[in-house]
């Protein structure tokens, strides 16, 4: 798994790994979204466009997780699955461009778990390993 939860007072962390950042993203948008609901449970019916951009990629991370869960409010959507088919930098600033894909939400099917309210700037980092990983992390508000 390319995702794990981390220990919060309050809240919890969410830190995330891949080959790429963009597999990182990916699976931090998925250990998002496995906090909240069982993904096993929610079929991949619909897409929602998803676009953001950052100055760097920690915060690129912060601003994806953020846009997921307004679409999932505004959609009243969950999403199982996440597909980045652009990834750049231009002129300092990462834009991310993908789909996340999912169904609207079930309450009796899906049998929510935690409510996310935000992905924050608490415990933000970003780093490669040497192995040449990326990690992404940061503490999401319940």
């Amino acid at each position: 798994m390319g995702y794990e939860y981390l220990d919060h007072t309050a809240d919890v962390g969410l830190r995330a790994s891949g080959p790429t950042l963009a597999e990182a993203l990916r699976q931090g948008a998925l250990g998002l979204f496995q906090l909240m609901v069982d993904l096993e449970r929610v079929t991949l019916k619909q897409e929602v466009p998803i676009f953001c951009s950052a100055g760097d990629p920690a915060i690129l991370f912060v601003t994806l997780l953020n846009e997921l869960l307004t679409q999932r409010d505004l959609a009243e959507m969950l999403f199982a699955e996440f597909r980045i088919s652009n990834l750049a930098q231009r002129d300092g600033i990462y834009h991310l461009e993908g789909v996340a894909l999912g169904e609207p939400m079930d309450a009796r099917r899906h049998q929510p778990k935690a409510e996310v309210k935000a992905a924050t700037y608490g415990a933000l980092a970003y780093h490669v390993e040497k192995d040449g990983r990326h990690v992404v992390q940061c503490i999401l508000d319940l």
